[in-house]
Protein backbone atom coordinates (compact mmCIF):
# COMPACT_ATOMS: atom_id res chain seq x y z
CA UNK A 1 0.00 0.00 0.00
CA UNK A 2 1.09 3.39 -0.88
CA UNK A 3 1.26 6.84 1.27
CA UNK A 4 -0.80 8.92 -0.48
CA UNK A 5 -3.27 9.79 1.22
CA UNK A 6 -7.21 11.48 0.18
CA UNK A 7 -8.94 13.68 1.97
CA UNK A 8 -12.30 15.83 1.39
CA UNK A 9 -12.17 19.06 3.65
CA UNK A 10 -9.54 17.18 6.18
CA UNK A 11 -11.26 13.83 6.21
CA UNK A 12 -9.49 11.10 5.06
CA UNK A 13 -10.73 9.16 2.58
CA UNK A 14 -11.85 5.15 3.42
CA UNK A 15 -9.00 2.77 2.39
CA UNK A 16 -6.17 3.30 1.23
CA UNK A 17 -4.08 3.36 -2.43
CA UNK A 18 -2.95 0.22 -3.63
CA UNK A 19 0.22 -0.81 -5.47
CA UNK A 20 -0.89 0.16 -9.30
CA UNK A 21 -1.03 -3.32 -10.42
CA UNK A 22 -3.92 -4.18 -8.12
CA UNK A 23 -5.76 -0.96 -9.27
CA UNK A 24 -9.43 -1.96 -11.26
CA UNK A 25 -11.52 0.18 -13.82
CA UNK A 26 -14.85 0.32 -12.31
CA UNK A 27 -15.92 3.17 -14.92
CA UNK A 28 -18.80 1.97 -17.46
CA UNK A 29 -20.07 3.59 -20.84
CA UNK A 30 -23.73 3.38 -20.70
CA UNK A 31 -24.75 1.34 -23.75
CA UNK A 32 -28.50 2.08 -23.68
CA UNK A 33 -29.63 -0.89 -22.34
CA UNK A 34 -31.09 -1.74 -19.15
CA UNK A 35 -28.82 -2.87 -16.49
CA UNK A 36 -27.65 -6.28 -15.62
CA UNK A 37 -26.18 -6.47 -12.54
CA UNK A 38 -25.43 -10.36 -12.90
CA UNK A 39 -23.37 -9.59 -15.94
CA UNK A 40 -22.14 -6.49 -14.85
CA UNK A 41 -20.56 -8.00 -11.54
CA UNK A 42 -20.36 -11.75 -12.14
CA UNK A 43 -22.41 -12.79 -9.27
CA UNK A 44 -25.95 -12.36 -7.67
CA UNK A 45 -25.37 -10.10 -4.54
CA UNK A 46 -27.64 -7.82 -2.37
CA UNK A 47 -27.74 -4.49 -4.90
CA UNK A 48 -26.97 -1.02 -4.07
CA UNK A 49 -27.66 2.21 -5.96
CA UNK A 50 -26.55 5.82 -5.60
CA UNK A 51 -28.51 8.61 -7.76
CA UNK A 52 -26.27 11.48 -8.00
CA UNK A 53 -23.26 9.66 -6.21
CA UNK A 54 -20.91 13.14 -6.96
CA UNK A 55 -17.13 12.33 -6.23
CA UNK A 56 -18.09 8.37 -4.94
CA UNK A 57 -16.86 8.92 -2.11
CA UNK A 58 -20.56 6.99 -0.02
CA UNK A 59 -19.90 4.01 -2.45
CA UNK A 60 -16.37 3.84 -1.80
CA UNK A 61 -16.94 3.92 1.80
CA UNK A 62 -19.43 1.25 1.22
CA UNK A 63 -18.50 -0.93 -0.95
CA UNK A 64 -15.16 -1.60 1.38
CA UNK A 65 -17.13 -2.26 4.18
CA UNK A 66 -20.23 -4.47 2.42
CA UNK A 67 -18.02 -6.46 -0.05
CA UNK A 68 -20.76 -9.12 -0.14
CA UNK A 69 -22.49 -5.90 -1.83
CA UNK A 70 -22.37 -4.63 -5.26
CA UNK A 71 -22.74 -0.72 -6.04
CA UNK A 72 -23.78 1.51 -8.89
CA UNK A 73 -23.27 5.36 -8.76
CA UNK A 74 -25.16 7.22 -11.18
CA UNK A 75 -23.81 11.29 -11.69
CA UNK A 76 -24.34 13.76 -14.20
CA UNK A 77 -21.68 15.23 -14.48
CA UNK A 78 -19.07 13.42 -16.06
CA UNK A 79 -15.49 14.92 -14.44
CA UNK A 80 -16.98 13.99 -11.26
CA UNK A 81 -17.39 10.09 -12.86
CA UNK A 82 -13.98 9.91 -13.98
CA UNK A 83 -12.64 11.15 -10.67
CA UNK A 84 -14.97 8.82 -8.60
CA UNK A 85 -13.63 5.86 -10.80
CA UNK A 86 -10.56 6.61 -10.07
CA UNK A 87 -10.21 6.59 -6.33
CA UNK A 88 -12.32 3.76 -6.60
CA UNK A 89 -9.86 1.67 -8.72
CA UNK A 90 -6.65 2.87 -6.57
CA UNK A 91 -8.44 0.81 -3.46
CA UNK A 92 -8.87 -2.46 -6.08
CA UNK A 93 -12.50 -2.54 -5.54
CA UNK A 94 -14.51 -4.66 -7.94
CA UNK A 95 -18.00 -4.70 -6.06
CA UNK A 96 -18.60 -0.80 -7.08
CA UNK A 97 -19.08 0.58 -11.04
CA UNK A 98 -19.39 4.20 -11.96
CA UNK A 99 -21.41 5.91 -15.20
CA UNK A 100 -22.47 8.90 -16.60
CA UNK A 101 -26.10 9.69 -17.00
CA UNK A 102 -29.29 11.11 -16.17
CA UNK A 103 -30.01 9.82 -12.78
CA UNK A 104 -34.21 10.04 -13.24
CA UNK A 105 -33.80 8.44 -16.69
CA UNK A 106 -31.58 5.69 -15.44
CA UNK A 107 -34.67 4.91 -13.02
CA UNK A 108 -37.55 4.88 -14.89
CA UNK A 109 -35.81 3.34 -18.32
CA UNK A 110 -32.45 1.24 -17.42
CA UNK A 111 -33.28 -0.10 -13.62
CA UNK A 112 -35.96 -2.80 -14.10
CA UNK A 113 -38.61 -3.59 -11.75
CA UNK A 114 -37.77 -5.55 -8.43
CA UNK A 115 -34.36 -5.54 -9.35
CA UNK A 116 -32.41 -2.86 -5.91
CA UNK A 117 -32.14 -3.27 -2.62
CA UNK A 118 -30.98 0.25 -1.60
CA UNK A 119 -31.26 3.16 -3.39
CA UNK A 120 -29.37 6.58 -1.69
CA UNK A 121 -30.21 9.95 -3.03
CA UNK A 122 -27.89 12.78 -1.17
CA UNK A 123 -28.37 16.77 -1.25
CA UNK A 124 -30.31 16.50 -4.24
CA UNK A 125 -30.83 20.04 -5.97
CA UNK A 126 -33.89 21.78 -4.59
CA UNK A 127 -35.29 23.39 -7.40
CA UNK A 128 -37.64 26.73 -6.72
CA UNK A 129 -38.80 28.23 -9.99
CA UNK A 130 -42.21 26.71 -11.19
CA UNK A 131 -40.84 26.60 -14.94
CA UNK A 132 -37.60 24.28 -13.68
CA UNK A 133 -38.75 22.54 -10.66
CA UNK A 134 -39.75 19.51 -12.69
CA UNK A 135 -36.01 19.05 -12.73
CA UNK A 136 -35.73 17.95 -9.51
CA UNK A 137 -35.10 14.26 -8.91
CA UNK A 138 -37.50 13.70 -6.12
CA UNK A 139 -40.42 14.38 -8.13
CA UNK A 140 -43.79 12.18 -7.12
CA UNK A 141 -42.73 10.13 -10.38
CA UNK A 142 -39.52 9.26 -8.63
CA UNK A 143 -40.74 8.12 -5.71
CA UNK A 144 -43.46 5.59 -7.84
CA UNK A 145 -40.42 4.39 -9.51
CA UNK A 146 -38.28 3.97 -6.68
CA UNK A 147 -41.04 1.66 -5.06
CA UNK A 148 -41.27 -0.45 -7.95
CA UNK A 149 -37.48 -0.56 -8.85
CA UNK A 150 -37.13 -1.22 -4.76
CA UNK A 151 -37.59 -5.15 -3.85
CA UNK A 152 -39.65 -5.75 -1.01
CA UNK A 153 -38.07 -5.03 2.21
CA UNK A 154 -35.82 -2.30 0.38
CA UNK A 155 -34.91 0.74 1.51
CA UNK A 156 -34.22 4.69 0.15
CA UNK A 157 -31.88 6.69 2.27
CA UNK A 158 -32.58 10.87 1.23
CA UNK A 159 -30.25 13.46 2.75
CA UNK A 160 -30.46 16.84 2.88
CA UNK A 161 -28.83 20.01 3.86
CA UNK A 162 -32.08 22.28 2.96
CA UNK A 163 -34.57 22.25 5.88
CA UNK A 164 -37.33 23.31 4.09
CA UNK A 165 -36.98 21.04 1.17
CA UNK A 166 -36.05 18.12 3.59
CA UNK A 167 -39.58 18.69 5.35
CA UNK A 168 -41.05 18.52 1.80
CA UNK A 169 -39.39 14.93 1.17
CA UNK A 170 -40.47 13.53 4.17
CA UNK A 171 -44.17 14.02 3.24
CA UNK A 172 -43.65 13.02 -0.24
CA UNK A 173 -42.04 9.88 0.49
CA UNK A 174 -44.48 8.50 2.99
CA UNK A 175 -47.07 7.07 0.20
CA UNK A 176 -44.31 4.31 -0.86
CA UNK A 177 -42.14 4.69 1.88
CA UNK A 178 -42.30 4.34 5.58
CA UNK A 179 -40.25 7.24 6.43
CA UNK A 180 -38.00 7.28 9.59
CA UNK A 181 -36.07 10.67 10.11
CA UNK A 182 -32.11 9.48 11.15
CA UNK A 183 -31.39 11.15 14.83
CA UNK A 184 -27.40 12.44 14.53
CA UNK A 185 -24.71 11.27 11.73
CA UNK A 186 -24.90 7.80 10.38
CA UNK A 187 -22.74 5.77 12.58
CA UNK A 188 -20.87 4.39 9.88
CA UNK A 189 -19.70 7.94 8.96
CA UNK A 190 -19.86 10.10 11.45
CA UNK A 191 -17.52 12.91 9.67
CA UNK A 192 -20.04 12.19 6.89
CA UNK A 193 -20.84 9.75 3.95
CA UNK A 194 -19.84 12.74 1.21
CA UNK A 195 -18.21 15.16 0.53
CA UNK A 196 -21.50 17.45 0.17
CA UNK A 197 -22.14 16.25 3.95
CA UNK A 198 -18.61 17.26 5.49
CA UNK A 199 -18.74 20.18 3.99
CA UNK A 200 -22.64 20.91 5.27
CA UNK A 201 -21.06 20.18 9.13
CA UNK A 202 -17.84 22.32 8.60
CA UNK A 203 -20.81 25.34 7.89
CA UNK A 204 -22.73 23.62 10.86
CA UNK A 205 -26.18 24.04 8.53
CA UNK A 206 -28.73 21.57 9.56
CA UNK A 207 -29.02 18.04 7.92
CA UNK A 208 -31.77 16.20 7.98
CA UNK A 209 -31.12 12.40 6.87
CA UNK A 210 -34.58 9.91 6.14
CA UNK A 211 -34.17 6.55 6.21
CA UNK A 212 -37.48 4.99 4.27
CA UNK A 213 -38.52 1.72 4.22
CA UNK A 214 -40.45 0.23 1.13
CA UNK A 215 -44.52 -0.11 2.00
CA UNK A 216 -45.56 -3.59 0.28
CA UNK A 217 -48.77 -1.54 -0.86
CA UNK A 218 -48.84 2.19 -2.03
CA UNK A 219 -51.15 4.01 -0.29
CA UNK A 220 -53.54 6.32 -1.95
CA UNK A 221 -53.43 9.68 -0.99
CA UNK A 222 -52.73 12.68 -2.77
CA UNK A 223 -48.73 13.73 -2.53
CA UNK A 224 -48.05 17.51 -1.41
CA UNK A 225 -47.03 19.76 -3.49
CA UNK A 226 -43.59 20.64 -3.85
CA UNK A 227 -42.45 23.87 -1.74
CA UNK A 228 -39.18 25.02 0.17
CA UNK A 229 -38.06 28.29 0.98
CA UNK A 230 -34.79 29.34 -0.88
CA UNK A 231 -31.70 32.15 0.80
CA UNK A 232 -32.88 34.02 -2.51
CA UNK A 233 -36.84 34.33 -1.76
CA UNK A 234 -39.65 32.82 -0.41
CA UNK A 235 -42.07 31.27 -2.85
CA UNK A 236 -44.53 28.45 -2.71
CA UNK A 237 -44.16 26.24 -6.03
CA UNK A 238 -47.44 25.19 -7.35
CA UNK A 239 -48.22 22.96 -9.87
CA UNK A 240 -49.00 24.25 -13.25
CA UNK A 241 -52.16 23.18 -14.73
Amino acid sequence: MTSRAESDFGVPLPGGVLASDRWTVPQLRDDGRPFDWGRCFGREAPRVLDLGCGDGRYLIGSSLARPDRDHLGIEWIEPMVVRAAQRAGRRGLTNVRFVAGDAVAWLSDRLVPDSVDEIHVYHPQPYDDPAVVRLGILSPAFFERAWIVCRRGGILVLQTDHSGYGKHLLEAARNHFDVEEIAGPWPDSPLGRTRREILARRKKLPILRMLARRRDEPRAHEPPRPWFDTPRRKRRVRNRP
